[in-house]
């Protein structure tokens, strides 16, 4: 068995909306069924004894391994603690080549299972050992290193819950949330609303004291030190016991409390000297440790925190019971569980020598034993939820605190004896305050129940029904993509929206290119819903980066199908046919919002049966609105739009708007067929986004098909009389479209110049000027400066095959270089012919046209 081609498929894609593993699998014949493979089911089972049940592929009862490959990469993730469910092995065309599919949650992890299942598969066919249980805490391991620690893991469950779209910009905690200029972000449990100062004041513990009393605020005397003698002096000025720690430390790190000796003083600034250079001191307030969590202007949790202990059963030592406690489940050596295991190092050691015991000593039964001085989880501190208890006032304070430094979210550090009554009334005092404050001890607390921290944070993000999206128009299909997206955009800019597009010539934002190329994948698509200044999305999502990646979203507000048809690459990657690339380019219809919009055309009946496949409504379109299925949709109150007399009609029920096509340039007067079939459907995805209809026709009127518009999109040009259109079209269906809109205008000799993109199959490169044939005088064809795979002269020359008979060709020449032929087919032409010209080099044919044009 060999796999290959792993690649991820990080949004919805061909096989399900997960996230998956895509690989392909070639198996030998006799891999074809693990039934031929004496004794591996067998073996398999002894090696991993709760893999899933292995079913058939078809109606043979045959399991091939890829498929057994498929269901070991899932069980592994499942085992180490994954949430996923979704597999499938499907066979290909060829003989003994899968594909696997296998769903992850973390990427580097899904890639992992896929190499262990690959292994677990070798060592049950070769009888050779495997060690289960180390690949499952090579997952674990792997995966709390790259997944989402609690507080920041919270927080995106909750915007997942609303259906607001994330997505993780480091592998660390930061993580944008929402689309274009509705984004916010977030760094763990802190949001781009606090502000840099507000943060560094928090970090000074000194300052954020001061601030604290000028408020009114509780917190207790100290003040920075700067040696041993100091702070011994400043301990005497405060009166012993008191707390030495770092001036901005976190987690308790450093920090010594209840300190009554000079030599507890020393260990302590030392200890505090190990993680900052500017040490405090300060007064001990006896009590409970409590963390109080501001978000806002609320108090919305409340934990008391004890630290690291345990309790004597009068049987185990220090060491043994430490063990104990650090065996439960909930307890890990990171962030990743709801507890952290205790530590058992020279601290602890120290700590229990202040209380007359060592690691061995056996406590007597219900001896509390308290291994370190501070309460942070981080160090295996335990945590009681106390929301409910918390004293009005008591909050008010918190509150105050958080809002006297600044910070958004604030974890407040109160000690004293109860939350039950004011912090005046007992002598307890605010001691620190947190900026991205620890959300497990709320989320998860060792005892009582746990806090919606994370959905009150994303509601301080986000008003309640707010989902951070911006309008994203996907548009998809064989032919028209290009245009369409184009329109789509102007149309929505001319609304007033700042519009970002994709589309196989760029990236736009507000109309400036900020990227060239072919670009209508999903990176470049992620990268507009990235960008600040862009109010709504228009993406040309093409075939190859659907198979690649998936989608760049989870879901869009319209997707748009121009049409399917034969040349669209068929024959590679597995689509082969047109039901296969019906099935490919459905899925954006697949993820439109239930409260979206599929807009489909009713003319191509492989399109229009995509409205089975859609959450949201249908919009159908079509130039002839007597086909039934455009009557029986208006029939029912839905939308469609269509050609009457000339005018663009788009009709709800017995509503109508009317734009007349003579209004619209880009059609020509509404001659250009396939250009009024763009213009329908940009319109019937700017009526679905809400657009205002004045704002559509002035969009319309002001959208031209010349080149800086629409690049070589039917570009059309005045040459010494003579009329050049300058197209992109690259495949049969595309071509007769263009044959077509030609035909309707006058012309006293045509030629065409071609080549061919070497990517098509044979008979649809032949097909190219099969069609052209039939129409053009002259044909001048010349080779792409890619051939895409094909040998030098090979698309040529079946370019010449398909002119062979041609009933209206008489003169066929080859030209070496595109920008020779554009020349030589110009240096024909004379007043009142048609030259067709299409284009490989986009950008550069346009500006060679049109210097050419100028000279003349």
């Amino acid at each position: 068995m060999e796999v290959s081609r792993v690649r991820a498929l990080r949004g919805p894609n061909l096989w399900s909306h997960h996230t998956s593993v895509e690989a392909i699998v070639a198996c030998t014949p006799d891999e074809e069924s693990i039934g031929a493979l004496p004794g591996f089911e067998t073996r398999l089972r002894g090696l991993f004894p709760e893999i899933w049940p292995l079913q058939p592929m078809g109606h043979d009862d045959t399991i091939p391994l890829a498929q057994v490959l498929e269901v070991a990469a899932l069980a592994l993730q499942a085992q180490a603690g994954c949430p996923v469910t979704f597999s499938r092995t499907t066979a290909t065309l060829e003989r003994g080549i899968y594909q696997v599919v296998v769903e992850y949650s973390e990427e580097d992890v899904g890639r992992l299972a896929l190499e262990l299942a690959e292994k677990l598969c070798a060592a049950a066919r070769n009888d050779q050992p495997f060690d289960l249980e180390a690949a499952l805490t090579q997952l674990r391991e792997l995966d709390e290193d790259v997944r989402l620690g609690p507080s920041t893991g919270s927080i995106v469950h909750a915007a997942v819950a609303r259906g607001i779209p994330f997505r993780r910009l480091t592998e660390g905690s930061l993580v944008q949330f929402g689309w274009g200029s509705r984004q916010r972000r977030i760094q763990a449990a802190e949001i781009d609303a606090t502000g840099a100062i507000a943060e560094t004041i928090a970090q000074d513990k000194e300052l954020t004291k001061k601030l604290l009393d000028a408020a009114g605020v509780p917190v207790p005397l100290g003040r920075a030190v700067r040696d041993p003698d100091d702070a011994w002096a400043a301990a005497l000025e405060v009166g012993l016991p008191v707390v030495i720690k770092p001036k901005d430390g976190n987690q308790g790190k450093g920090v010594t409390v209840n300190v009554t000796t000079r030599a507890q003083l020393d260990a302590g600034f030392a200890a505090a000297s190990e993680f900052r250079d500017d040490i405090m001191v300060e007064k001990y307030l006896p009590g409970h440790d409590y963390r109080l969590l501001v978000i806002g202007n609320k108090l919305v949790a409340a934990a008391r925190r004890d630290p690291p202990h345990v309790v004597g059963d009068g049987r185990h030592s220090v060491r043994e019971l430490v063990e104990i406690v650090n065996r439960d489940p909930r307890r890990g050596s990171g962030h990743g569980t709801a507890l952290t295991k205790i530590r058992f190092d020279d601290i602890a050691l120290a700590s229990l020598a202040k209380q007359g015991f060592d690691a061995e000593s056996v406590p007597d039964k219900g001896q509390r034993v308290t291994l370190r001085n501070n309460a942070n989880l981080s160090t295996g501190g335990s945590a009681t939820d106390v929301t409910d208890d918390v004293h009005p006032d008591v909050a008010a304070r918190a509150i105050a605190a958080a809002h006297m430094v600044g910070l958004d979210i604030c974890g407040v550090d109160l000690v004293c004896d109860s939350v039950h009554k004011p912090i005046e009334d007992q002598h307890g005092g605010i001691v620190e305050v947190n900026a991205a404050p620890g959300l497990r001890m709320h989320i998860s607390p060792s005892f009582g129940k746990g806090r919606a921290v994370g959905e009150a944070i994303m509601d301080t993000l986000y008003a309640p029904g707010d989902d951070g999206r911006i309008p994203v128009v996907a548009v998809t299909g064989t032919n028209g993509k290009t245009t369409t997206v184009r329109v789509i955009a102007h149309l929505l800019a001319a609304s007033g929206l700042r519009t970002g597009m994709t589309n196989t010539d760029g990236v736009y934002i507000q109309g400036r290119r900020i990227d060239s190329g072919d670009c209508s994948g999903p990176r470049s698509a992620r990268n507009v819903l990235l960008h600040p200044d862009v109010d709504a999305a228009v993406f040309e999502t093409a075939r190859g980066g659907m198979l690649r990646e998936g989608l760049a979203f989870d879901r869009c507000q319209v997707g748009v199908v121009t049409n399917i048809g034969a040349g669209d690459h068929l024959g590679l990657n597995y689509i082969t046919t047109l039901e296969d690339l019906a099935v490919l380019k459905r899925i954006i219809v697949q993820n439109v919002a239930p409260n979206g919009m599929a807009v489909l055309n009713a003319a191509d009946p492989i399109v229009a049966a995509m409205a089975e496949n859609t959450r949201g409504d249908v919009t159908y379109f079509a130039q002839d609105c007597s086909l039934p299925l455009m009557q029986k949709h208006r029939a029912q109150g839905r939308r469609i739009v269509y050609v009457d007399n000339g005018d663009l009609v788009c009709a709800q029920g017995k509503r109508e708007e009317r734009i007349a096509l003579s209004e619209v340039p880009i059609t020509r007067g509404g001659v250009v067929g396939f250009q009024v079939e763009n213009v329908m459907a940009a319109v019937a995805a700017a009526w679905a986004v809400g657009i205002a209809w004045d704002a559509v026709r002035a969009g319309l009127r002001t959208f031209v098909g010349e080149s800086d518009n629409a690049p070589g999109r039917f570009n059309v040009f005045d040459y010494k009389g003579a009329t050049v259109i300058a197209d992109y079209g690259h495949n049969p269906d595309a071509i007769a479209a263009l044959v077509n809109a030609v035909e309707s205008m006058p012309a006293q000799r045509r030629s065409v110049v071609i080549s061919g993109a070497g990517d098509r199959r044979d008979q649809d490169i032949r097909e190219q000027t099969v069609i052209l044939g039939k129409s053009f005088d002259d044909v001048l064809l010349y080779e792409d400066q890619c051939q895409r795979g094909r040998q030098e002269g090979e698309v040529v020359a079946l370019l010449r095959q398909g002119l062979a008979g041609a009933p209206r060709t008489s003169h066929v020449e080859e030209i070496k270089g595109e920008f020779v032929a554009i020349d030589r087919a110009l240096a024909r032409l004379q007043p009142g012919d048609l030259s067709l010209i299409l284009i490989d080099q986009v950008d550069e044919a346009l500006a060679h046209i049109a210097k050419r044009v100028a000279e003349a």
